[in-house]
């Protein structure tokens, strides 16, 4: 029977197994066969093939058999060989290799196979076709468009080969790249790789796998295990691989471990040192604040700082523990800590550490309870000279007596001693606010409080105010011969109630109300301009303008007639006024200004400038 005659799926196993005998044989460098029928005939290359599968020399035989014994001979020391390692045969022997029967050769190929390259294979307690299919699932579980149920259809699409390059040399392709439709281009992709890259022997073609419905499970299985091998040789380099490099991560890990150890040990090892020098070289300035903020300061340090170093004194010792499991686990050399750097050398500091938190302790209540006691007396002893002064200072003014020159003298020369006072006060409030800082509540030193020796400076200044009011009043006074007692006395109380900020002047609200309570109403604009002349253009009438423009209202109680008269005559018997006349006639500037508003202009034919005083009193009075 010619092989294109052949059943399919003895075409194909005939090329499979051709092939893996060829595979052995080629890594001999012996001659390759073309045809199991007529190569096995004469026993020669099967023993040949023996030899190498088997790892054992056969011993003497035929090598160049012309007769049909020799020939019988060599090829039952080959079964015999097959027999002595195991493997069961059945219904072949020498005369069926040597008459060329390929289904019974096919069949001990077959057994040789699985004896030989499959049999060896073990997953998970599975040996041989579950082993090996396992394998092929474990390998491909995650690749969810490949499912390996069998040796047959399961591989159709090229895919299962694709992922299993994937998984092992994702390197090479890119499973999720592929046209996953293209089932002959994915496996023509696979085989290529497999034999180039990899050096797995193609045992069929593509057409012996995609064309079938049902590939053949032998020939599928025999070249799935040469991918097992190759990759499970990979796999063997791997975890010795993986093997040293956990060996070397755990070195290196317990290096790094004893490093940082070393490194951290030291470094809190200096900070509680330096903590401990900066608390001795630490110095009070003296002040409340100073000794607060240094109190702050070392609280922070309880509740964060030292909390850390608890934290880190106790992670040492872990890390240390950790390091000496690790070191005996793996059976390495016992870690000698370096000098200085043993949890007993930082029992030692960390001792000399909650001492040194004692004293610092002490120091800082200590000279809290002394800048309370300094606050207390230094606020006293200002507080009472500040009373003292005060109380000096109203004496004065009650005493003041005699000439009016001589007390304005004294008055004004108290107002400056007043001055310092201010000074002294400002600093008894910052006193005050160091005391309420401190929590500083009682003072058995002084009396004296900060609000009450504020208002008493309050009142002195008030008083020092109103005497020098007083007493320049009354110098004015004297002067103004023109008015009765009775008269002066009246302007200087209303004076006096209207002045509401004490500072012996009246703004134009507070003077239009004195006139206003002595009976002199004037509208708004009206009483405005009155204003600007009393004050002579200035913002404030003071006593003096005040007494002044009274003295005028009432020794002047003009008439229209008389008004008339004094433009004519200031005018020179002129029809119009010219501004030059009024500013000669000693009128204030703001009052020229007014009247020039007021007035019509008067055509003078000059280039002077008039203004008509008769249309104006016309107007005013309605005199012509």
């Amino acid at each position: 029977m010619t092989a294109n005659k052949l059943a399919d799926w003895i075409a194909t196993q005939h090329k499979a197994f051709l092939r893996w005998a060829n595979s052995n044989l080629e890594a001999y460098e012996l001659p390759l066969l073309d045809n199991l029928t007529r190569d096995f005939s004469d026993g020669v290359r099967l023993i040949q093939l023996l030899e190498i599968i088997g790892g054992e020399s056969l011993g003497k035989y035929a090598t160049n058999p012309k007769l049909q014994v020799q020939k019988a001979e060599n090829i039952n020391t080959a079964l015999d060989f097959i027999k002595h390692r195991g493997v069961q045969l059945y219904n072949i022997g020498a005369e069926d290799i040597i008459d060329g029967n390929l289904k019974l050769i096919l069949g001990l190929m077959w057994m040789l196979i699985l004896h030989f390259t499959i049999d060896d294979i073990s997953e998970e307690g599975l040996s041989a076709k579950e082993g090996l299919l396992l394998w092929c699932q474990r390998k491909t579980a995650d690749y969810d468009e490949v499912d390996i149920r069998d040796f047959s259809s399961s591989w159709n699409d090229g895919l299962a080969f694709c992922a299993l390059l994937d998984k092992h040399r994702p390197d090479l392709i890119d499973f999720y790249e592929l046209d996953h439709s293209d089932h002959r281009g994915n496996m023509e992709l696979a085989f290529k790789i497999a034999s180039e890259e990899i050096g797995i022997p193609q045992l069929l073609d593509v057409e012996d796998i995609c064309d079938l419905v049902r590939p053949d499970e032998r020939s599928v299985m025999t070249y799935v295990a040469y991918w097992f091998h190759a990759f499970s040789a990979m796999d063997k380099i791997e975890t010795a691989g993986r093997r040293l490099e956990k060996f070397l991560e755990v070195t290196s890990s317990a290096i790094e471990m004893e490093h940082s150890f070393e490194k951290r040990m030291k470094n809190l090892l200096q900070l509680i040192i330096s903590q401990q020098k900066q608390w001795e070289n630490s110095v009070f300035k003296g002040t409340y604040s100073d000794v607060k903020k240094q109190s702050t300061e070392f609280l922070d340090y309880k509740k964060v700082l030292k909390r850390e170093w608890i934290t880190e004194k106790s992670e040492l010792a872990s890390l240390l523990s950790n390091v000496r499991t690790k070191l005996a686990t793996y059976r390495l050399q016992e870690y000698t800590l370096p000098e200085g750097l043993t949890l007993n050398d930082l029992d030692s500091v960390w001792q000399m550490l909650v001492k040194a938190e004692g004293t610092r302790s002490k120091e800082i209540n200590n000279e809290m309870r002394n800048i309370k006691e300094q606050l207390r007396k230094k606020f006293a002893d200002t507080a009472n000279e500040f009373s003292l002064l005060i109380s000096t200072v109203s004496l004065r003014i009650s005493d003041m007596d005699g000439e009016l020159d001589k007390q304005l003298e004294a008055i004004t020369e108290l107002s400056k001693q007043l001055k310092p006072l201010g000074d002294m006060l400002r600093e008894l409030k910052l006193l005050d606010e160091q005391c309420i800082e401190a929590k500083v509540e009682e003072n058995d030193y002084t009396i004296y409080s900060y609000d009450e020796l504020e208002y008493e400076l309050g009142l002195a200044k008030q008083s020092v105010l109103k005497k020098l009011a007083f007493i320049e009043n009354q110098i004015v006074a004297r002067s103004m011969n023109n008015l009765t007692p009775v008269q002066l006395e009246e302007f200087e109380s209303i004076f006096r109630y209207f002045d509401k900020s004490q500072h012996n002047s009246l703004q134009e609200n507070e003077f239009s109300g004195a006139l206003a309570s002595l009976g002199l109403v004037y509208s708004e604009s009206e009483m405005h301009e009155v204003f600007e002349i009393a004050s002579e253009g200035n913002n404030r009438v003071t006593f003096e303008q005040f007494i002044n423009f009274m003295v005028e209202v009432t020794e002047d109680q003009q008439t229209s007639e008389q008004v008339l008269q004094s433009f004519i005559d200031i005018a020179d018997g002129k029809e119009f006024v010219t501004e030059l006349d009024l500013k000669n006639a000693l009128i204030p500037e703001p009052m020229v200004e007014k009247l020039t508003q007021l007035m019509a202009k008067y055509d003078t034919q000059d280039e002077e400038n008039g203004w008509d005083y008769l249309a104006y009193m016309s107007d005013l009075a309605g005199i012509k």
